[in-house]
């Protein structure tokens, strides 16, 4: 995408002088956000050490939220940011020098310069933007029983199903995979004469607990809801491959990644659900990386108190364990949200780099909101932190940024710069050109339909010859078996074998031995997609229950 002009390179560098000094705008080495009495600088070697930014409605934190989006975007580093209003669409055209801003800038000692972001914008939906899609094999039991609300049990039978699809090489790609292994696994009373084809699943899920009729019936429905709520569209392939994230242009910029969030948001927990599980991806597809001079992605979580709300500890307990190590892996997580009190205190205590715009103490919350706001500041002996937080205006905040040792900057009253591109939602045409020019158009926008649990099931239900002794469970190495057991005469059940057919027997379960891996592993690539990526070895879960790929 062509860009307009792009703004002059800075002279010079932050300072810590107590004179003020004229702001020109980002450096080699960080970003500028605002002034006050001083230039409010984000340094990008401490971006990865993470953020927040909190306020009220209508205070500024999207503009923010912009500004610190362009910022990284300029210096090369990409984004990712939920729009749940669809104002930070406007990121993705030319901004427009209204007085307001050109009169803000020149405050500043800066020299406004009109300017535009490549954007990627995706959505859940596929209605706004390139579908979004992850496989249920991908999310795991614990962020799908999340997504469920499920109770314990529920959440244990749950288990008890992704352990039978790894253990049997059945891979869960989308919801009517599950809901078949769920039906699977449901006891059923054996009657005379008549052969259960998934006699073996039954079986094996009872060994891992008491799997009732109404626990699966209770998480089928619950599977319904969420199915109406949309989840059916994001769980299928292509799944979505997170590089496609991890993009620059051809100047070298950063690509804002858009998620958009309006319909996504009247789901709050698939929404929050969604953004964690791809958090979780990150913190396992890449590799540990140390602190690097700029960060290798930036991810912003908004209306981030919808993570947290209800979250079970164990869950809280993984979140601050990603939040905490990601860091090294050259990722910088920014929440935004109303009430720093929204986030837990061990994540809290993670964020380093602080934007918090005004806070109204109408009630007894919002003044301990207000207290705890002050408290998470380094003090200002020229502030009163407090009171100031409830006096800022529209586009002003309290800043406190990670200075070069690591330790957080004394907290500085600024007004934020103004944006370069758009400020506000851009129109249904635009979006549909920038999505006809997206690098990544046709990759995700057709749904691939492989075979998968659903149809292996349905095809050992139709089957009617068997494909193995009673009770083999059907599995690969018994079908081979059988196949070359027939040939040679050993696959005999009773009676004294020959001496020919007690040779070919042993060379049977040689060969077969050996080659069986290869078989796997070849079948494995021919599948493709999701499937070749987990059959013919062991599922490993990350942190989150997430799929191991390394």
């Amino acid at each position: 995408m062509a860009k307009a002009t792009k703004q002059a390179s800075a002279s010079t560098s932050p300072t810590t002088a107590s004179a003020p000094q004229p702001a020109v705008g980002d450096t080699d080495t960080a970003l500028f956000i605002g002034k006050g009495d001083q230039s409010a600088f984000l340094t990008l070697s401490l971006a990865n050490r993470h953020g927040l930014v909190t306020g009220a409605t209508g205070t500024g934190k999207t503009v923010t939220l912009q500004v610190m989006a362009e910022g990284f975007a300029r210096a090369g580093v990409p984004v990712f940011a939920a729009d749940i209003k669809g104002d930070l669409s406007g990121i993705s055209e030319v901004g427009k020098a209204n007085d307001f801003i050109l009169n803000r800038a020149k405050g500043m000692g800066l020299t406004f310069q009109p300017d535009q972001f490549s954007t990627v914008f995706w959505d859940v939906f596929g209605e706004q933007g390139h579908p979004v899609r992850a496989t249920v094999l991908e999310m795991g039991p614990l962020l799908l029983s999340r997504m469920l609300d499920l109770n314990d049990v529920q959440e244990g039978v749950l288990n008890v199903a992704f352990r039978l699809a790894d253990e049997n090489h059945l891979p869960l790609l989308d919801m009517k995979d599950l809901r078949a292994l769920l039906d699977a696994m449901i006891p059923v009373p054996a009657k005379a004469g008549e052969d259960d084809p998934l006699a073996a699943l039954r079986t094996a899920a009872q060994a891992f607990g008491n799997v009732t009729k109404a626990t699966v019936g209770t998480i089928q429905r619950q599977l319904l809801v969420l199915e109406n709520q949309g989840a059916d569209k994001f769980f299928g392939e292509p799944a979505l491959e997170l590089k496609d994230f991890m993009r620059t242009d051809s100047d070298g910029r950063g690509m804002v990644n858009i998620l958009v969030a309006d319909k996504l948001m009247q789901s709050p927990k698939l929404y929050a659900t969604f953004l964690l599980w791809m958090l979780s991806e990150l913190f396992e597809e890449l590799p540990e990386v140390g602190d690097l001079p700029k960060p290798k992605l930036v991810f912003f979580f908004d209306e981030a108190h919808l993570l947290f709300n209800d979250a079970p500890k164990s869950l809280m307990d993984k979140i601050e364990q990603v939040v905490r190590l990601i860091r090294s892996k050259g990722v910088g997580v920014y929440f935004v949200t109303q009430n720093p009190i929204d986030v837990p205190d061990k994540v809290l205590a993670q964020l380093g780099n602080r934007v918090q715009h005004a806070l109204r103490a109408f009630t007894p919350r919002d003044q301990k909101a207000v207290q705890a706001a002050a408290q998470t500041f380094r003090p200002n002996p020229a502030l009163n932190t407090a009171q100031v937080i409830t006096e800022l205006g529209k586009g002003e905040a309290l800043v406190s940024f990670l200075e070069g040792n690591g330790t957080p900057a004394m907290v500085e009253r600024i007004l934020v710069r103004p944006p370069s591109a758009r400020i506000g939602p851009i129109t249904p045409e635009e979006r549909k050109a920038i999505i006809a020019a997206s690098p990544v158009k046709g990759k995700y926008d057709t749904t691939i339909d492989s075979d998968s649990a659903y149809e292996m099931l349905q095809k050992r239900l139709t089957e009617t010859a068997a494909t193995g002794e009673p009770g083999s469970g059907g599995g690969l190495l018994d079908h081979i078996g059988s196949i070359v057991g027939s040939v040679f005469g050993t696959s005999t059940s009773r009676g004294r074998l020959t001496t020919g057919q007690l040779i070919a027997r042993n060379v049977t379960r040689s060969v077969t031995n050996k080659v069986v891996g290869g078989v796997v592993a070849d079948l494995g690539k021919s599948m493709g997609g999701s499937i070749g990526s987990s059959i013919g070895r062991s599922i490993v879960r990350g942190a989150l229950g997430g799929l191991l790929r390394r």
